[in-house]
């Protein structure tokens, strides 16, 4: 299941930290919507999202960071990316995995990212900003005060140039020594990463691969640039380093288990079903083209626009390959959810979370689907699945707006507005969530553990950008 969502309170932080430091280090051009504070929406899928924990588990422990609980978080973007901005989770735009030929070389580029995060470098790059705003604040006075002598010992004295002089060069100077700092942070990073790597048994190739392209795509971009003026290493220097470095693993020439290769390949072929257009997938997983990826995103397209019959049968060809993999049965659910055909969508969907281990964003489906039937009878169990889908996994406003869809099916509109609220806060839509949460207030006993959690929402403080400010 893919979900496309603007998490609460993720993603509104993480603009506002890029965009600072964007601004501390070039010219007044950054978007309207990142001003604004709107960060881009998350996408949200279970088997993508196992996946990519596998390959940095292994990444974190070497790093020393496996019990920091780092998240994974997957952008709705199809270009080639992923950073890490506030040292609790990792973001990766689905372009990076689609772009991403092997595991290796998307492992390569998050055990770079986890170098970052080992090396704190986001806290001491806040450090460099704010030592670098005092010493801004500091050569401004400097230099105002010498443009104020110079203006009373008159217009042409040299007193007034220096002043000038001094409000200008200083802020050069400064923006040159954050840039040089943020080039070591990257070379560093680079360093750590195929330290990772090799601690794990693991190749730096695919990491050296990766930015190898790169280097190549923007040889000419970078022709003529001042090196002292890139926030990144050279790229030609860069790969020359790295390459260097990775050569002297002994796992230098490692290849990805065939098992591994196989599960990055689905990924990706379930990332373009869903987010490519249909001509698109069809060139890029052709009939001709038997393998198991290609069905997998010839199956979920084939859904998606509109011929549900024969996507279904395209899916149980694939169960019969596969029966005990989750995401088939989850596919294979979403698609009769999504065919107005919840009853027979409650099956599969079962098998998908047993399956799963009772994976949180399946469950809101299954209870999706319960709820889709319109039978009370299976009421009680929706809510019983999606209070436990949303108290492991609270940042999905699916799970709370079908819990106050089951709730307020129950009678119980206390819980239904609570929940209704829950799901517009995720949303980001402030003022609708104090509304529906100041009415679940009135429904709720003062003090009770509900009318706790509405006061909460009605409390909180909204975010730059989103509704309600």
């Amino acid at each position: 299941m893919l979900l496309r969502i603007v998490p609460r309170k993720n993603l509104s932080g993480l603009v506002s930290a890029v965009v600072a430091a964007a601004l501390a280090l070039a010219p007044a051009t950054t978007p309207v919507s990142a001003q604004e504070g709107k960060g881009p929406p998350i996408l949200r899928d279970t088997e993508t999202e196992v996946l990519l924990r596998e390959y940095t588990r292994p990444i974190l422990r070497a790093a020393g960071l496996e019990k920091q609980n780092i998240q994974m978080v997957i952008i709705n973007d199809a270009s080639f990316n992923a950073f890490v901005a506030d040292g609790r989770r990792i973001f990766v735009n689905y372009g990076a995995i689609m772009q991403s030929e092997t595991p290796n070389q998307l492992i390569g580029v998050l055990a770079h990212e986890t170098g970052h995060l080992a090396g704190g470098h986001l806290a001491k790059l806040r450090q460099q900003l704010a030592t670098a705003q005092t010493q801004m604040i500091i050569a401004t006075v400097l230099g105002a005060g010498a443009l104020a002598m110079g203006a009373r010992s008159g217009s042409g004295s040299g007193l007034a140039n220096a002043g000038a002089a001094a409000l200008a060069g200083p802020g050069e100077m400064i923006r040159r020594s954050l840039l040089s700092y943020q080039r070591q942070q990257e070379e560093n990073a680079d360093r750590a990463g195929v330290k990772f790597l090799t601690a794990t048994g693991q190749s730096p190739k695919g990491m050296y691969e990766t930015f190898k392209r790169f280097t190549s795509e923007s040889l000419f971009a970078a022709r003529g640039a001042d090196p002292y003026l890139q926030s990144h290493p050279m790229p030609a220097d860069r790969v020359e380093a790295l390459e260097g470095l990775a050569r002297q693993s002994p796992y230098w020439d490692k290849k990805d288990e065939p098992s591994l290769q196989l599960r990055h390949d689905m990924a990706r072929a379930k990332i373009s079903a869903f987010m490519e257009r249909p001509d698109t997938v069809a060139r890029r997983y052709p009939l001709s083209d038997t393998g198991l990826p290609a069905r997998y995103a010839r199956a979920i397209s084939t859904y998606l626009h509109g011929d549900l019959r024969s996507a279904l049968a395209q899916i149980d060809t694939l169960i019969q390959v596969q029966p005990n993999n989750p995401y088939f049965y989850e596919v294979r659910g979403q698609a009769l959810l999504e065919g107005g055909r919840p009853a027979e969508a409650i099956a599969p969907l079962r098998k998908a979370v047993a399956l799963s281990n009772h994976a949180p964003l399946i469950e809101m489906l299954l209870g999706q689907a319960l709820v889709g039937t319109d039978n009370n009878a299976y009421t009680d169990e929706a809510i019983a699945i999606l209070r436990a889908a949303v108290s492991r996994e609270g940042e999905a406003p699916l799970g709370y707006s079908q819990l106050a869809m089951a709730y307020g099916r129950k009678g119980d509109y206390a819980e239904a507005d609570l929940a209704s609220a829950q799901a517009a806060f995720l949303r980001g839509d402030n003022k609708t969530a104090r509304e529906l949460a100041s009415r679940a207030k009135t429904r709720f006993a003062v003090g009770s553990p509900g009318w706790v959690k509405a006061d909460d929402i009605v409390s909180a403080k909204p975010l730059p950008g989103q509704k309600g400010e």
